[in-house]
């Protein structure tokens, strides 16, 4: 009935949209002489786009556009429009793009119906009749639209016009003038672009460049001198497609580019917020990301694991592993039952992060109100809650199944049996803890918080119980008995039965089984009777009551096909105004057909949403995913995207610098069947990719001060982990163990003590933690302080591209650190240990370890005088010290962290 209802609502408004518009409705070309009619020409633009955002009900930055008075008065940013003059009228700039955000939200205009508007901007904005009141043009009003949205309509048509939400075309190769540009893909699109500006592209880098570019990108380690050797006398033509080949194929390649990903992901090894609690096991999942990355797994499959690696038909170890990437988020883990928001916090965190990671979408803009720039109504957003909402944070356990059910079973009697002791110690302790709470803590309150307290439950007035609650709430979870005096207190008899009952549990979890290996992760279940962990005791009187009359299980249990618990629209993101129950669907603007939004595996033990997600994402006919991915790759190899920002393909992101060059990668990716080592090769096989950094060019710069065109490589610093790896490669020192559980590099004891709660193990520094940077444990509440200075992104939320600061801090720190330093001087050992004694050869064995080149002479002179000088002020210390102090100069050289 209800769907009829808004089926009506949708004609009605209809035929008053074909009664308001001019019949027929198509409008034929007008020359620019004619006078343009507002209520022909210009109220049915009007009407399809604007009203709905600047009409009757709403008036979104105080514009009003249903009058003349209203569009010359304007809105918080002045006045809409200049009679005669389109170009300076903000109304005009924002539809044709020249103005942030680009208007109409829904979809772009027609540029015959931008260049409507600018005529009759132009021709002083006539408004026919003069009349005050476009009052036949509010059909669309928010009064209407609205409630239309919240009870499922359809995206309007003209929001598929945008670029992003169109599926990618592959546009032909263009045809160039220079031949050297012609040859391959890429370089004939940028050059098309290149010539239009007329800008000329940079000469091809040399050699020794090249090989620490390609190092340094694909496996984010610097080349040995033998490496480097290798490929400078390599004359065979195709030396750097094999050098290509030998980096990917290194099991290094996956730490470096899973790196990347792990951004995406937002992970870390500890939940975050004030407990900071440790994560275990969740390392498997970065361990999981590197494997992925080294097997060139295919990218619709990667993302099909991670979000429903539980529900496909092949389900493995990998697969379940897979699922940590929506339990990376940060999590309270702490009174959880008693704050049932923050359940909808976690599902609103995977949403964000599968939508913007993914897809490059803020679909999480529209939990409270439809999103402000993007066509995606609260509905899209429900829809999509509905898919992740049956889900329960588990273990995974990896290990064969007979095995994890003979585990579980005898945990679970055992368990059982400790929990009835606890309660028994608890019924013991209790009048104790309330004495303890009555004499030592309640009197530091006033009197009246002291009479509600004392007062039975039963005799409290509403106020008392509101003082009562609020006091166990704020006290008791603060105020801990301490346990020496909770002993004291004990009468005698009490304290021999509460030892006894201890007793008895140390012996029971001595009997608890080994734990199989396991990994985070997520399944489908119901979230309601979940079982109790870290920190979810609830406050005396905040205990969520589950309806006795509910039956369930936590997990599925049995042969019966699993149900999920039903989930709701939310009022303005309002846990409390519940809306109509909600079935999982997909963003409706990029939605082509009706794809299934739940295919339910043949074990029955999951709704299979999260798995119709997954094919609908990772479908050729997703005009995002392919986009998305080749845009990062892009960024990563060139430090900027073809769109920027990474994670926003929205109409508040920028267009493509190369929106027919994003296309053409688009599709090929697909057709090249998903694999980014493919991309790499085709991207670092370009012209474009082998250009210099040192290029200097008065007239490119005037035209494109930004090299958005790319007509020289971009140089980029090193990141916080590459430059730490770097270091400890070139000292020779590096560890090149791959996988495992993290590392703890050490941590100034001062930092550490004032962040108590959370894991941070006191390791020595040496081998064991001169591991790979991607290794080394990630704290939400104490990030590493050496990777946070080199701007380490915020692990709390998806990172689409690390911010590049320059810093005075950053400087003294490779001047001053105690581990730089310290590598100084084992780099300098290895320096003398490989080239002998003499200071030439030093000189020249150590730009070759650290910048990957032979030494000029230039470069050799001052070489040689700095140690010289460094020798002679330690006289005493001799070669050796002043051998530390180049060492050291080398690795705080711009070209040591930087890639040219």
């Amino acid at each position: 009935m209800l769907r009829s209802f808004w089926s009506w609502g949708c004609i009605y408004c209809f035929i008053v949209f074909v009664a308001a518009a001019p019949w027929p409705m198509t409008r034929e070309r007008q020359t620019s002489s004619q006078t343009i009619s507002f209520s022909r020409e210009i109220l049915p633009i009007f009407n399809e786009n604007c009203f709905r955002c600047h009409g009757l009900q709403k008036q979104t930055s105080n514009l009003d556009l249903r009058s003349r008075a209203g569009l010359l008065k304007g809105g918080q940013h002045g006045p809409a429009i200049v009679p005669g003059d389109a170009d300076a009228s903000h109304l005009f700039r924002r539809v044709a793009g020249l103005e942030k955000p680009s208007m109409p939200l829904e979809g772009e205009l027609d540029p015959s119906e931008i260049e409507m508007l600018r005529r009759w901007i132009n021709q002083g904005a006539p408004w026919d009749g003069e009349q005050t009141e476009a009052t036949t043009a509010v059909p669309h009003s928010s009064a209407e639209v609205v409630p239309a949205i919240v009870h499922g309509m359809e995206t309007a048509p003209q929001a598929r016009r945008f670029w992003a939400f169109r599926k990618p075309v592959r546009s032909a190769v263009p045809q160039v003038k220079s031949v050297g540009w012609s040859l391959h893909p890429i370089d004939a699109f940028l050059m098309r672009a290149m010539e239009e500006k007329g800008l000329t592209p940079a000469p091809r880098a040399d050699r020794y460049t090249l090989v620490r570019r390609a190092y340094l990108d694909l496996i984010g380690l610097p080349p040995s001198p033998d490496e480097v050797k290798a490929f400078v006398n390599d004359t065979a033509l195709d030396a750097w497609e094999n050098l290509i080949d030998r980096l990917l194929a290194s099991p290094h390649y996956g730490e470096r580019w899973g790196r990347h990903w792990l951004d995406v992901a937002r992970y870390a090894d500890s939940s975050g917020f004030e407990e900071d609690v440790d994560r275990p096991t969740a390392w498997r999942y970065r361990d999981y990301v590197i494997r992925s990355f080294n097997m060139d797994k295919p990218y619709n499959l990667f993302i099909a694991e991670q979000l429903a690696g539980d529900e496909l038909d092949w389900v493995t170890f990998d697969s379940k592993i897979a699922t940590g990437f929506l339990r990376a988020g940060p999590r309270v883990m702490d009174r959880e039952k008693d704050n049932p928001e923050y359940r909808f916090n976690y599902l609103d965190d995977m949403i964000a992060t599968t939508a913007q990671g993914i897809l490059g979408l803020s679909v999480q803009c529209a939990r409270c109100h439809d999103h402000k720039f993007d066509p995606i109504p609260q509905m899209d957003y429900y829809r999509l809650q509905a898919v992740f909402f049956p889900y329960v944070d588990v273990d995974h356990y990896l290990a064969p199944q007979q095995e994890v059910k003979s585990y579980l079973a005898c945990k679970e009697l055992i368990e059982g049996q400790i929990k009835s002791l606890r309660e028994e110690i608890s019924r013991i302790e209790a009048p104790y803890r309330d004495k303890f709470f009555i004499d030592k803590v309640l009197n530091r309150f006033p009197k009246d918080a002291q009479i509600a307290v004392k007062t039975p439950e039963e005799q409290r007035t509403p106020g008392q119980k509101l003082l009562a609650n609020q006091l166990f709430q704020v006290v008791v979870s603060l105020e801990r008995v301490p346990s020496e005096a909770l002993e004291g207190m004990l009468a005698p008899e009490d304290r021999e039965k509460r030892s006894g009952l201890l007793g008895e549990i140390k012996k029971l979890e001595a009997q608890l089984p080994q734990t199989p290996p396991s990994s985070i992760g997520v399944t489908d279940g119901d979230y309601r009777f979940a079982p109790e962990g870290f920190g979810d005791q609830p406050a005396p009187g905040k205990r969520i009551k589950i309806n006795p009359e509910l039956q369930g299980s936590f997990l599925p249990k049995g042969d019966k096909p699993y149900q999920p618990p039903p989930s709701y629209f939310l009022m303005g993101g309002d846990m409390q105004r519940r809306g109509a129950e909600m079935q999982p669907g997909f963003i409706s603007a990029i939605t082509e057909g009706n794809p299934p939004t739940a295919i339910q595996p043949a074990h029955k033990q999951t709704s299979g949403r999260r798995r119709a997600l997954a094919e609908w994402i990772t479908s050729p006919d997703n005009p995002l995913i392919a986009r998305v991915i080749v845009n990062r790759i892009w960024h990563h190899h060139f430090g900027r995207g073809i769109v920027t920002p990474l994670n926003n393909f929205g109409r508040m992101g920028e267009r493509p610098t190369h929106p027919e060059l994003l296309d053409w990668l688009a599709c090929e990716f697909v057709s090249r069947g998903w694999s980014i080592k493919q991309m790499h090769r085709l991207i670092m096989s370009s012209n474009t990719y082998q250009m210099a950094s040192h290029f200097d060019s008065a007239e490119n710069e005037k035209i494109d001060p930004e090299n958005r065109m790319l007509w020289r490589f971009r140089m980029q610093r090193l990141d916080a982990e590459t430059l730490r790896d770097s270091i400890l490669a070139v000292t020779g020192k590096l560890n090149r163990q791959v996988g495992g559980p993290p590392v703890f590099p050490k941590i100034d004891p001062l930092v550490l003590a004032s962040k108590k709660r959370g894991t941070w193990k006191i390791q020595e520094e040496g081998p064991e933690v001169w591991r790979r940077s991607v290794y080394v444990y990630r704290r939400r509440g104490l990030p590493f302080p050496f990777f946070q200075l080199f701007d380490l992104p915020d692990q709390t939320v998806t990172c689409p591209q690390r911010d590049v600061s320059t810093v005075a801090t950053q400087a003294l720190t490779l001047l001053n650190n105690e581990f730089v330093l310290h590598q100084a001087e084992l780099l300098a050992k290895r320096i003398a240990a490989e080239a002998g004694q003499g200071f030439q050869a030093q000189v020249a064995y150590a730009y070759q370890i650290v910048l990957s080149r032979q030494v000029t002479e230039e470069e050799k002179r001052l070489g040689l005088e700095f140690l010289e000088k460094r020798r002679q002020h330690h006289d005493k210390l001799g070669n050796q010290a002043a051998l530390v102090g180049l060492s050291h100069v080398l690795l705080n050289l711009n070209e040591f962290v930087y890639t040219r």
